[in-house]
Formats: C-alpha cells, sequence, structure tokens
C-alpha cells in the first residue's frame, strides 16, 4: 500500500475519524483474547452455514466476513447514493437510446466502435420496450484526497446483495455488542421494497405476479445467492430448461403443467438467454424468449442487454453524456480513464504504460491485461496497436485502507473497495443501507468481479439522532385461493428429489448390507451352516456395487474383510461414488432445503467423506495391512455412522418438510429403490436347498431389521409363511415390501389427483402378487420347499418394479409419452 492512501481509521493528525471512535471502544473493551476468538467463530459459522456452506468443499479457502465493519455515517452514505442514482439514471438513459434511437451515435458522442463490437451491446435487444435497469451496483474506492470515484458500474446481473445479507446476519450473531452500542441502519426494509416492485411490475388479475429468479445451475460460482435472493424475494428459482415460451408468452413447466411466469429476475448472461436471437454458441437460453418480452408478456431484469453499461471505455463519455441525456452536472465521477480508439489519449497512456492499467475497452467483466516488462509489454504494445479501439486505461487504483484483524493481536491496515447498491422501487431509486466492502489481497492491481474466496466487511451506515431510513407501506395483493397441491414443482425439482431419496436409499442399503456381514465375520469361529449366509451376502454386496463379483468369490473371512476395506476406502468405490451422489443432489436441492436441513447434510456428508479417508488413510499407512479383527472395528464403525446420517435425514425430513411435491417424491424414491433392493436380497437369502431354507429366512428377517417384530409375534418359531408375510405382504412393517408398495401408491395417487390413477394402479399387481405368495405358502404341504423355489416369482416381481420406475420417471420428469398397456 502506497503512502499516499487515505486511512479510514485516523486523521491526518493521528486521531480517531468519529465514526470509529465508540466502534474501537467497544471492541477493546472485549479484550484481545474475544476478539480473536470470535473472529474465528465468524470463520467457522461462515464455513458451516453461510456462503461457503454449500456441501462441495470450495478449493482455495472460502467467503469470509472480517469482524470490523467497515463505516459510513448517514449523510457521507446520502451523499455517495445520490451520486449513484444520478449514475443509474445516466445508464437508464444510455441504454434506452442506444436500443432506441440511437441519437448518440448519430449525433458522434459515442463512436461506434465502443458500441457495435461489444460482446455485450445485444442487437436483438432493439426494440423490447421495458425498462433496461432495475438493480445496479457499482464498486467505487476512495481516494488519497478523501474523495469516492466509481472504479466500476455493475448493470448486467450485479452479484453481492446476498453476500451482504449473510455478514450481516452473522455479525449480529456473533457480535451483537457492537449493534448495542451503535445504530445501524438495517437491510430488511431495502429486500421488502424489492419484493413490492417486483409484484408491481406484473399483471393486476387475481392470479397476482409470478416471479421466478432464472439461474444457470447450481454449478454456477453464484449459486449460493441465487437461493438466498429467491427465498428473500419469495421467487421461484428456476433454470432455463424449466421454462417455455408458448404463445408468446413464458411459462414454467410443472408437474401439473404449464405455469405462467410474469416477471423474470435473470441471473444468467444476457447473451446465453434466447439462443433463437442471439448465438453464443450455447444450448442454455430460452428459445424465443426475447419475443414474449417484445410483447411484454414477461418482463426481463436487468434487460438482458444492459451489461453493456459496464463498459470500461465508457468512463472518459460520461460527464458529457450526463450533460446531454439529463442536463446536469456529473455527481460522482469514475477512476481516470482513457479510451484508447482516441490518438490523443493512447499517445499519452503508451508514453508511462507502467503508470496505468490496461483493460478491454468493451467488456467490464474481462479481466485487466497483464503488464510486465520486456516480451510481455511489447506483446501488449503490439495488441493496442492492432486494435486501439477494444482498450481503456485507468489510473493504478488507490484505494483507503481500514483496519482489520489480523493474525496477531494489533489491527491490521487493508485495503478496501465498496459496493453500494441501488433498486428501481417503480417510482424512484432506493439504496441499500449498507452493502459489501471487499479486503484486497495484497499487491492486487485491480480488483474484478466479487469472487468466491475473500475476505470482506460488513457495511453500516451510522444513523444519526433521529434518523430513518424508511420502509415500504404496504403492498395491497389480491386474495389467492388457497393451494395445497404438490403439482406446482418443476418436473426438474422433482426428479431431483426423486433421485436423492433412491441414493440416499442405496447408501443406506449398502451400509445395512455391510454391518450384517461384519456381524458374521467377528464370530470367533464359523461353523458350515454360516457359509451359505456369507455367500448371500457377498451376493447382495455385489448388487449393491459394494464388492465385485471376484472379490465375492472367496468367502473366506479374512479375504473377505480385507476386500471390504479396500472397496470402502477406495475414491472410486461404491461408497465414495454414493456419498458423493448424494451430496451433488443436496446442492441441486439447496433452494428448496431448509437451511437447518442444509446445515445438517452438509455436516454429514463432509463427515462421512472424513471418516472414508481417515480409514483409507490408515489403511495406507499400515504397508502390511490392517489385519482382520482391526478392518471389521474400522468397517463398522463407517457403516453406524452411515446409518445415523440415513436416520438423521430421514428424521428431518418427516419433522421439517411440508407434505407437499418434495418431500413425496423423496420419499417415493426411497419406497422404490427399497421394494427392489428387498426383493434382490430375498432372492439371494432364499436361493437355498430346502433343508436350509431356515438359515436363509433368518437372513431375510434380518436384512429387512425385523427380527424383533417377528419375535414379538411368533417367539422362536421359524416358518416360511410367517416370515415372508412380515417382510413382504404386511403393509405395515416400515422395512417390508407391503409397506414400500402400499406408500408408493398412495404418493401416486396424490400425485395424480384423482385424475390419471393408471401410475397408482400399476402397483395394485405387486401387491397382489405378495399376498399371493404368503397364500401360496401356506397352502403349500412343504413350505420348505415352496420358499426355495421363490427367486424366479421374486425376480419377475423385481422386474415388474424396474419398468414401473421407468414409466415413472418418463411421466413426471422427462415428459415423454407412455404407452400403456393391460397388466
Amino acid at each position: 500500500m502506497t503512502d499516499a492512501a487515505r486511512d479510514e481509521l485516523l486523521d491526518e493528525a493521528g486521531r480517531l475519524r468519529g465514526p470509529w471512535r465508540r466502534m474501537l471502544g467497544t471492541l477493546l473493551g472485549l479484550g484481545t483474547a474475544t476478539l480473536k476468538e470470535r473472529h474465528a467463530e465468524l470463520d467457522r459459522a461462515f464455513a458451516r452455514e453461510g456462503a461457503a456452506a454449500l456441501l462441495s468443499d470450495a478449493p482455495g479457502g472460502h467467503w469470509r466476513c472480517d469482524p470490523i465493519p467497515f463505516l459510513l455515517n448517514e449523510t457521507e452514505f446520502f451523499e455517495l447514493t445520490a451520486g449513484l442514482t444520478q449514475r443509474a439514471r445516466l445508464l437508464e438513459a444510455l441504454l434506452q437510446d442506444l436500443y432506441g434511437p440511437a441519437h448518440l451515435l448519430e449525433e458522434g458522442l459515442l463512436p461506434p466502435a465502443l458500441v457495435y463490437p461489444s460482446p455485450r451491446y445485444l442487437r436483438a435487444c432493439r426494440g423490447v420496450q421495458q425498462r433496461q435497469l432495475h438493480i445496479y451496483a457499482a464498486d467505487l474506492l476512495r481516494g488519497p484526497d478523501g474523495a469516492w470515484a466509481v472504479l466500476a458500474d455493475r448493470t448486467a446481473e450485479p452479484a453481492g446483495l446476498a453476500y451482504a445479507l449473510e455478514n450481516r446476519r452473522m455479525m449480529a450473531r456473533v457480535l451483537p455488542e457492537l449493534f448495542r452500542t451503535m445504530e445501524v441502519a438495517q437491510l430488511r426494509p431495502f429486500f421488502d421494497a424489492w419484493q413490492a416492485a417486483l409484484h408491481r411490475l406484473g399483471p393486476r388479475g387475481p392470479g397476482g405476479t409470478a416471479t421466478a429468479l432464472l439461474t444457470p445451475g447450481h454449478a454456477d460460482p453464484r449459486w449460493f445467492e441465487h437461493v438466498v435472493l429467491s427465498r428473500e424475494l419469495g421467487c421461484a428459482l428456476v433454470e432455463a430448461g424449466d421454462l417455455t415460451v408458448r404463445d408468446g408468452a413464458l411459462w414454467v413447466k410443472t408437474l401439473r403443467g404449464l405455469q405462467p411466469v410474469h416477471v423474470l429476475l435473470r441471473r444468467q448472461d444476457g447473451a446465453s438467454l434466447d439462443p433463437l436471437e442471439v448465438h453464443e454458441g450455447a444450448a442454455t437460453g430460452i428459445p424465443g424468449l426475447l419475443h414474449a418480452a417484445r410483447g411484454g408478456a414477461v418482463t426481463v431484469l436487468n434487460a438482458p442487454g444492459a451489461g453493456y453499461a459496464e463498459s470500461p471505455g465508457l468512463a472518459p463519455f460520461m460527464r458529457l453524456l450526463c450533460t446531454r441525456l439529463l442536463g446536469e452536472d456529473l455527481r460522482l465521477p469514475s477512476v481516470p480513464t482513457h479510451w484508447l480508439g482516441d490518438d490523443i489519449s493512447r499517445a499519452l497512456v503508451e508514453s508511462e504504460l507502467n503508470e496505468w492499467v490496461i483493460r478491454p475497452a468493451l467488456d467490464g467483466a474481462a479481466d485487466a491485461e497483464p503488464r510486465a516488462a520486456g516480451d510481455s509489454e511489447a506483446a501488449l504494445r503490439a495488441r493496442i496497436a492492432e486494435k486501439p479501439w477494444a482498450f481503456a486505461a485507468l489510473k493504478q487504483p488507490v484505494p483507503s485502507f481500514a483496519p482489520c484483524a489480523g493474525t496477531g493481536d494489533t489491527l491490521e491496515p487493508r485495503g478496501v473497495l465498496l459496493r453500494l447498491f441501488l433498486l428501481f422501487d417503480g417510482v424512484q431509486w432506493r439504496p441499500l443501507p449498507g452493502g459489501v466492502a471487499r479486503v484486497m489481497a495484497r499487491d492486487e492491481p485491480l480488483p474484478g468481479r466479487l469472487p468466491q474466496q475473500a475476505l470482506s466487511k460488513d457495511v453500516w451506515v451510522l444513523l444519526e439522532e433521529g434518523g430513518d431510513i424508511g420502509s415500504p407501506g404496504h403492498l395491497a395483493m389480491p386474495a389467492l385461493a388457497v393451494r395445497r397441491t404438490a403439482g406446482d414443482l418443476p418436473s426438474r425439482v422433482a426428479d431431483n428429489f426423486y433421485w436423492f431419496g433412491r441414493y440416499l436409499e442405496r447408501l443406506e442399503n449398502a451400509a445395512r448390507l455391510t454391518r450384517a456381514m461384519l456381524a458374521r465375520l467377528s464370530r470367533a469361529g464359523l461353523l458350515p451352516r454360516d457359509i451359505p449366509e456369507l455367500t448371500a451376502l457377498a451376493a447382495c454386496l455385489t448388487d449393491a456395487g459394494v464388492i465385485s463379483e471376484e472379490q465375492a468369490a472367496s468367502a473366506a473371512p479374512g479375504l473377505l474383510s480385507e476386500n471390504m476395506l479396500r472397496a470402502l476406502a477406495r475414491d472410486d468405490g461404491a461408497f465414495a461414488y454414493l456419498s458423493d451422489d448424494v451430496q451433488g443432489l443436496a446442492e441441486n436441492l439447496r433452494d428448496r432445503l431448509s437451511g437447518e436441513m442444509h446445515a445438517m447434510l452438509a455436516q454429514g456428508v463432509r463427515g462421512l467423506r472424513g471418516a472414508r479417508r481417515a480409514l483409507s488413510a490408515k489403511r495406507r499407512g499400515n504397508s502390511s495391512g490392517i489385519g482382520a479383527g482391526a478392518s471389521i472395528g474400522l468397517l463398522a464403525d463407517f457403516a453406524g455412522r452411515i446409518l445415523e446420517f440415513s436416520a438423521t435425514v430421514s428424521g428431518y425430513a418427516a419433522e421439517n418438510m411440508v407434505l407437499g411435491g418434495g418431500r413425496m417424491f423423496l420419499d417415493l424414491g426411497r419406497r422404490m429403490e427399497r421394494a427392489q433392493s428387498i426383493c434382490g436380497q430375498l432372492v439371494h437369502a432364499l436361493d437355498q436347498a430346502p433343508d436350509r431354507i431356515e438359515a436363509g429366512l433368518l437372513l431375510a428377517l434380518e436384512l429387512c431389521d425385523s427380527v424383533l417384530a417377528y419375535r414379538g409375534r411368533y417367539l422362536g418359531v421359524v416358518q416360511p409363511a410367517l416370515v415372508l408375510d412380515l417382510v413382504l405382504a404386511d403393509d405395515g412393517n416400515p422395512r417390508g415390501l407391503g409397506y414400500q408398495l402400499k406408500t408408493a401408491r398412495q404418493i401416486l395417487t396424490v400425485l395424480g389427483e384423482g385424475q390419471d390413477t393408471k401410475l397408482a394402479a400399476m402397483l395394485d399387481a405387486p401387491i397382489a402378487e405378495t399376498a399371493q405368495i404368503v397364500t401360496d405358502l401356506l397352502a403349500s404341504p412343504d413350505q420348505a420347499t415352496a420358499a426355495s423355489e421363490l427367486p424366479d416369482r421374486l425376480r419377475a416381481l423385481q422386474a415388474q418394479l424396474a419398468d414401473l420406475s421407468t414409466i415413472l420417471r418418463r411421466t413426471y420428469f422427462t415428459l415423454l409419452p407412455v404407452t400403456w398397456t393391460e397388466t
């Protein structure tokens, strides 16, 4: 940091600046040890449940918040936002002209080379009659002279609002003492006003305004923000594949058919929104969206072409444009910038190239050009000479520095970049009374877009005595009809819930089979009658993908134990990919899970991954291999942790999720997966000679977790009909097949809502078959022989359920036509 940088904490005489006196007094009152502990707790909170709490491990750290906020007094804040309001009005007028009459180009106030070659200027958006800017943000820095300047305008999809909310929420929890000693403007009224503004943009009919937030998906770096904003604004979170344009209007595809969307708050790049009119080589858009917007059926916010206003090359023209478009002097200037398409500016910059940051003039999202000595500088000069109009140069920023919590016992000065936000509420621009202060890394030449791994500060606007930043008035809303349907769920979301349930069940099933095998391998000695059970369990573990067929071929206890240990420890083994599948689906469903449930999933999946890695490390660390006894102990602990995790998820779903579409499809996935697993496991358990069928029946009870229930009914008497009634036909046994089939039928009936019961009726034949199996056993003179002949019927039953699962997916998820046949 240069000596010329302004100190936010101390004035030129070394005295504390006004807003900081009370803040530092409170911090010092906490004591050094307490402040360090609160700092650590703040980091932990963000890692557990904040912006970093997506289940995937973020390399290079995560979003963090410094415990010392960035302070602005109310007067300074309103001066800043007055300047930003003028810039928002100016950029709105600029965009309206460029996508409309183009007077600025006609009059020569903007050079065509600064407009038409830009990848952010979308010619297809000409003629779309709507506001261009709904949300506006600006990156600001305070220079050595104390004056604020705009480093970058953010007009495409301004990021950071969710991070501002998250910073404030965590700060209030971890450092409540600071809020008790200072009067800080609240952020909530801004989001209330935003929600009201979105509703006013839609139709006034009885159905109200249907609002959706368009996200590129959970792989997008801003996924966390999209989830938070959709919840704060009460709008659906959708992806391009969820939407379609029909009859000139925009619709979201749900299980119940097409539902209208009147306002689309986009967080997807404008150039990829409509592949019919803007060609970017990506198939992630919504064909016909711009046509629907032109017709007024949907309002897209911010407008798809609004990103052009972020062009760094516009900065030198802002004063002139403000006079021409608004008839006003520019109140808040940009950081000194030159467009190199101008010969005089280019000569000035090239004469002292090392003092300037060279940026693409046409794309504010692009990084600065590399600037170094020797060949790199020569190459840069060559690129400038080839296309001078494509570059802009700005003076190396010298931001002010603010106190941050350091690694030791003292505060550390760090450069800060301030991002503030404004909302157009339909009448006027309304500022967020706060924002995000980005703490710059050392030797960082020019911060670009908001990174995912960064240190930030909560921005506090300190209210003066009696000051108030008001909240919006009550928004009159039409009365809506009560709805308890599950059909409004987008098909993609239903698909994710369904497979979340199935993979969770597969993970639990693999753990149960592992535990059953371990119970036998831990015995002091195996009897000959134990070998058929080991063989059956090895076959079940093969079906579950835990061990291979070659590994299952040997029922030797020591070898089986070592094979299972290898399977658990492998990074590409069943437990690894199943836990990864559960993790990925939980990420996809982040917007549909409560914060509490998501935090539980995050902690649980990370715990399982850590336990598996520890198991793998122990095995690798012992070159001679872990003995059978040690293997069994490690495996048993790991299997137990999986079962605990699965039970916790089931409990949270039962107690926290409304009996709607999401929970129903999650439960349907579990029931269909468990039903097929039960059939497959009974095939192996009953594939015994009649004189050994009792061992297979006992194994069937164990695999269906029904041993205690059976003993309570029949004490120690083991008979095939009684056992199979409990595990196949009894619809009151939650671990039996009958329960899975009955529950799945009930869910499908509710989803059909009496309109289409064919899918639910397809379960009538399997339900009848389970009852018939028990009836046939009871009528058989030799139940042992009859039971040993059941595997073929169970395989057929398993195939029926697999066919039903395929039809279910085609009906609800891929929305393909189904050819129904009588069964």
